[in-house]
């Protein structure tokens, strides 16, 4: 269920747990198929780290086997016992085929992937394993001894004093890996095994461009702070925003977030934009690569910036994390604010109207609709184009358009249970809808069918779904 949350001059933050509907009313009737996946034992079933995979026809967990053993479950299948189960494991890979985790006995921890135990170490990195985007690699960073290193298909890499972590990482056409380790009191980044230069310190995360050729993170030499891609130093700063690093689609523009003083702009490929006193989050790319957008503020005022370009007739006490976004076709932008006590969205600077509470806006993919969850009291529904939907307890996760923008799925909340609700029209009640992925691809198999996963009582049902 969604909460009210605490607003910030600079964002807000959603708590998300909605989905919408797509105002039209289409098709009365689908076909639905159930095949069980698995039944958890509720009195050895461990809540935390229960893990759907990314195609959302799989399940795995934790849970107790025996006297303080623990195994891993996946699809209902029990693994081998050990005596601890890594935080934040299981993990599956991109394709859904694999599974991998950090398994313990006595006092060495080791990798499993798929059932084969990998070598024991003295510890794992808690952001560890990681799979490679073709689902063909497996790295994670270890301990022995006083000294860390990675290791990648089994193979060791340098040992150091420290890697750092939330670092490890694989280009998106799998090719190559970096990381950043400590050697002493200097820190630096590895690119396929090679040392780039030292610094005082390495911050946020390293991000490798969409085409793979691009390697970009933030630097710190004394009380400077800078960019550096491709082992070059951009200019230098007093502050480099977290997280704020982005690529172009097409990876020929960089922007960030930096400070120089007591103010904050965006550096779009080295050049300063005009300064303010706060500028919210990560910069937003179009999906043309063309055009560039982000919140910024000044006092206790915010707006949204397009192209260096100041949407000051609109200024608001918050700009919602997550927004701006433009559409698919590069052609709109969307964000949610807050004015007062209220949450309302704005397309293309237009306002809709206010609620008590607004979830995520997303466009359809072919950039002519926008939906969103709203809040009136305690009830929560859609609106879609503008269009409010039916009232319910609650809604779930992100909505989801079929490719063809025809259709838009969501799940409704009455009382404890749950619904999926289709182009408006509700059936099948569950338990609970276990998962439906966050990218309409994976949810819909056609522009005219979808699958989920949902429980009744102790089974988990892989549910597909055609609409007539």
């Amino acid at each position: 269920m969604m909460k009210r949350t605490i607003f910030l001059c600079t964002t807000f933050f959603f708590v998300l747990t909605s989905m919408a509907a797509f105002a039209e009313q289409k098709s009365s009737g689908r076909n639905i198929s159930e095949k069980l996946i698995a039944q958890i034992d509720s009195s050895s079933f461990i809540k935390e780290d229960f893990r759907t995979s990314p195609d959302n026809k799989h399940v795995a967990y934790k849970a107790k086997s025996g006297d303080k053993q623990l195994v891993v479950v996946v699809d209902g299948k029990k693994g081998k016992q050990y005596d601890a189960i890594g935080k934040g494991t299981p993990i599956f890979s991109p394709d859904s085929k694999h599974v991998a985790y950090i398994a313990g006995i006595g006092n060495k921890r080791f990798v499993v992937v798929d059932g084969r135990e990998e070598k024991q170490y003295d510890g794992i990195g808690k952001e560890s394993p990681i799979f490679s985007p073709d689902s063909k690699h497996v790295a994670y960073d270890v301990k022995s001894g006083n000294k860390w290193f990675i290791v990648v298909d089994g193979k060791e890499g340098k040992q150091y004093d420290g890697i750092v972590g939330g670092n490890l990482i694989f280009s998106p056409d799998s090719k190559h890996v970096a990381y950043a380790a400590i050697s002493g009191n200097k820190w630096f980044v590895i690119v396929d095994g090679k040392e780039e230069k030292q610094y005082d310190g390495i911050f946020g995360n390293l991000i490798f461009s969409p085409d793979s050729k691009h390697l970009a993170y933030g630097g710190r030499s004394g009380d400077k702070c800078f960019v550096v891609v491709d082992g070059k130093e951009e200019k230098q700063y007093d502050s480099i925003g977290k997280g704020s690093l982005i690529f172009s689609p097409d990876s020929k523009h960089l922007a960030y977030g930096a400070k120089s003083g007591n103010k904050w702009f965006v550096v779009i490929d080295r050049k300063d934009e005009k300064q303010y006193d706060a500028i919210a989050g990560t910069p937003v790319f179009s999906m043309d690569s063309k055009h560039l957008a982000y919140a910024a503020g000044i006092g206790n005022k915010c707006f949204v910036v397009v192209d260096g370009k100041e949407r000051k007739q609109k200024q608001y006490d918050g700009i919602g994390k997550g927004t701006p976004i433009f559409s698919p076709d590069s052609k709109h932008v969307v964000y949610a604010a807050i004015s007062g006590n209220k949450q309302l969205i704005v397309v293309d600077g237009t306002e809709e109207k206010s609620y008590d509470g607004i979830a995520n806006p997303i466009f359809s993919p072919d950039g002519k609709h926008v939906v969103y969850t709203a809040q009136s009291g305690n009830k929560w529904f859609v609106v879609a184009d503008g269009k409010e939907e039916k009232q319910y307890d609650g809604i779930g996760d992100t909505p989801f358009f079929s490719p063809d923008s025809k259709h838009l799925i969501y799940v409704a909340l009455i009382g404890n249970r749950y619904l999926i609700v289709i182009d408006g029209k509700e059936e099948e009640r569950y338990n609970k809808i276990v998962a439906i992925s966050s990218r309409w691809k994976s949810v819909f198999d056609t522009s005219d069918s979808f699958h989920y996963l949902a429980s009744k009582g102790s089974s988990i049902y892989l549910v597909e779904e055609r609409i007539k």
